[in-house]
């Protein structure tokens, strides 16, 4: 087992590619058949899989998003650091906040059009905690 901790720092609400980084800690590992767990450690972001060809995927994602949960939103009770503070839990409870990729010949088995993104929810920047483990 192999197991490493990454910092993303993001610029404020956007998807962050994170496949090269995670492709490196299994390509680390020497592992060349298991299985590869990502976690983020935070309640307003969040882990997906997702087309990594056209941006515009991830752009009607956020769009869903924001009318699915729009920030200040008189509803939300939970606003101790802003108006996007609810809607981002909100975010992250319906996403992800683990994945799991299988790992062959030394690679996490991605499909053609597949990455590996961190999404962060919040407005403002922040620096998030990933664990990557890797098994096999």
């Amino acid at each position: 087992m192999h197991q490493e901790i990454i910092k993303i720092n993001t610029r404020g609400r956007d998807t962050y590619e994170i496949s090269s980084q995670i492709q490196a800690i299994v390509k680390a590992s020497a592992i060349k058949t298991g299985l590869c767990h990502v976690f983020v450690h935070h309640t307003s972001a969040s882990l997906i899989l997702c087309e990594n060809a056209d941006p515009d995927v991830r752009t009607d994602l956020e769009t869903f998003m924001s009318r699915l949960a729009p920030d200040g939103d008189p509803m939300f009770i939970h606003t101790m650091e802003g108006p996007d503070d609810m809607p981002a839990h909100i975010r992250t409870v319906l996403t992800k906040t683990e994945l799991n990729i299988p790992v062959t010949n030394g690679r996490c088995a991605l499909g053609t059009w597949q990455g590996i993104y961190l999404w962060e929810h919040r407005t403002a920047p922040h620096t998030r905690t990933v664990t990557v483990t890797v098994q096999g």
